[in-house]
């Protein structure tokens, strides 16, 4: 079995607007790639990927690729973004590198840390 075989890939197509409303610096990118690791289907990893779509659809529709890697699959893939713990999000583009643990359910922990919202002030 190759490794494509073990990742499934959801893919939007961008879509191009004459006028963008204004946004935050970094949701100006055209195209966001994001690989979400997983174990298998379990419920923090159905949970994840359902969270990681649902912010995708309402903050970057049609500017994102998810590419969902299973570990109990292909656990070989884990070493390429170094991951420690599932389930992992990796913002792939744009750069930066970023990594977020866990099912996604803090909603601005997550838009925090791919930078679609500015850090809060204290």
């Amino acid at each position: 079995m190759s490794a494509g075989a073990a990742r499934k890939k959801i893919t939007k197509k961008s879509a191009k607007k004459a006028v963008k409303p204004k946004a935050a610096a970094s949701e100006d990118h055209d195209s966001w790639k994001l690989r979400l690791y997983v174990a298998g289907q379990t419920p923090k990893s159905l949970t994840a990927f359902a969270n990681l779509k649902r912010l995708c659809e309402e903050h970057l529709a049609g500017r994102y690729e998810i590419e969902v890697i299973d570990l109990v699959k292909k656990p070989q893939l884990a070493q390429n973004d170094q991951i420690l713990a599932i389930p992992t999000l990796v913002r792939k583009l744009p750069e930066p590198i970023k990594r977020i643990i866990g099912d996604l359910s803090n909603l601005e922990r997550v838009m925090v840390g791919m930078d679609l919202k500015p850090i809060p002030s204290s």
